[in-house]
């Protein structure tokens, strides 16, 4: 079952103190492309993170943001830069003594410096934290797979359509092709005549020799059992479990290859308008791989 590349998913846990809310949205791209956005204390998480998200995902752009919330006691969250609070204190009273002031710098004036306190950023405990992020992403992951899968269903029906169209003009190609000799043989005698005015006896054996080199040739029973071989791949791959965006794009390429010979081989103009045709069909099915994982 194919999927597509874009979506999105959200989701949001939390086990007593800790608060987790994960938002995902991927987009298409050749490779396998993850971008996260996470506090600044939580960045021990993103190697977990990182290969969560790559044992479920094959290719796309993936952007994640994550955020992780523990709460605390708002003094635990305040931390004190003694050294800095000693360093102000010397150049404080350094500056009294030089002015010639009396009393002592207060505590007022020393905050009034600023520096002195800040708000804590501890790094986050990564074991006590990753069981309820895990939870969490893998909720995530789980609504963005459904999602993929839905738009996958729509692709898989739109591709099977012109894959249909494809095939009904490959028929129509192999049935234009079977008759070609007869028809070299007489453009030939056509052309003989012409030239000739009928003043020169054809000599038939020669006629049969060109014509038969004209058929070899234009021969493209190659050609069509190799197209044939890779609709067949192409339908088998959009079945199978695991993800085939970039196999379907191989064989489009060789589709492409297989039909651009039968053109230049064949010069009728019923092919050449199928062929027409199915390059038509192969370039919007080119445009939907694209979204393919």
């Amino acid at each position: 079952m194919i999927k597509s590349m874009t979506g999105f998913a959200s989701a949001a846990a939390t086990a007593g103190n800790i608060a987790v809310a994960v938002e995902m949205r991927t987009y298409n791209s050749r490779n396998l492309d993850l971008s996260l956005r996470v506090n600044p204390g939580d960045s021990g998480l993103e190697e977990r993170i990182r290969a969560l998200l790559s044992g479920r995902l094959v290719r796309g752009r993936v952007e994640v943001k994550i955020q992780v919330e523990i709460s605390v006691d708002d003094a635990a969250r305040v931390e004190v830069d003694v050294t800095r609070a000693r360093a102000l204190m010397a150049v404080l009273k350094r500056l009294q003594a030089d002015l010639g002031l009396d009393g002592a710098p207060s505590l007022d004036l020393l905050m009034a410096c600023g520096g002195i306190l800040k708000n804590a950023a501890p790094e986050t405990d990564v074991e006590r934290v990753w069981p309820t992020l895990e939870a969490c992403l893998t909720q995530a992951l789980g609504e963005l797979d459904a999602m993929r899968s839905r738009e996958g269903r729509y692709l898989a029906q739109d591709l099977d359509a012109r894959l249909d169209r494809i095939e009904g003009a490959l028929k129509e190609i192999t049935d234009n092709a079977a008759g070609l000799t007869a028809i070299y043989q007489e453009r030939l005698r056509e052309r003989i005549a012409t030239l000739t005015q009928g003043l020169v006896e054809i000599d038939h054996a020669r006629l049969a020799q060109e014509v038969a080199f004209l058929a070899e040739r234009s021969d493209i029973s190659e050609e069509l059992v190799r197209a044939e071989s890779h609709i067949r791949q192409f339908r088998s791959i959009m079945a199978a479990p695991e993800a085939g965006g970039r196999k379907l794009n191989f064989l489009l390429q060789e589709l492409n290859r297989e039909f651009n010979t039968m053109g230049s081989k064949i010069g009728s103009a019923d092919v050449a308008h199928a062929v027409v045709d199915v390059k038509s069909e192969l370039e919007k099915i080119r445009e939907q791989v694209q979204n393919i994982e």
